[in-house]
């Protein structure tokens, strides 16, 4: 293993070139995530809604109870219906 001022360079080229594969795959996953949305858009779903329902369904049911009420409390202060 070659050091250079203290620092294992092998060690750290490994870890450098793994993070970069792996850039690679979210980068390509975010892509597959697009045309997804994309392909739900062209037959008729709304892709904005569908993102809020995805962000929605990785929260916790307190956590979502919790937002929910503080926005209905919000929308009232501020005259606006929601129902």
């Amino acid at each position: 293993m070659t050091e250079v001022g203290g620092i294992a360079a092998d060690a750290l080229r490994s870890f450098i070139e793994r993070v970069e594969r792996l850039e690679e795959d979210k980068k390509a996953i975010a892509d597959d995530i697009k045309d997804v949305y994309a392909e739900a858009k062209s037959t008729g779903f709304d892709p904005k809604i569908m993102r809020q329902i995805v962000r929605l369904r990785k929260m916790e049911s307190q956590d979502r109870q919790e937002q929910e009420a503080l926005l209905d409390l919000y929308t009232h202060a501020l005259g606006m219906d929601r129902g």
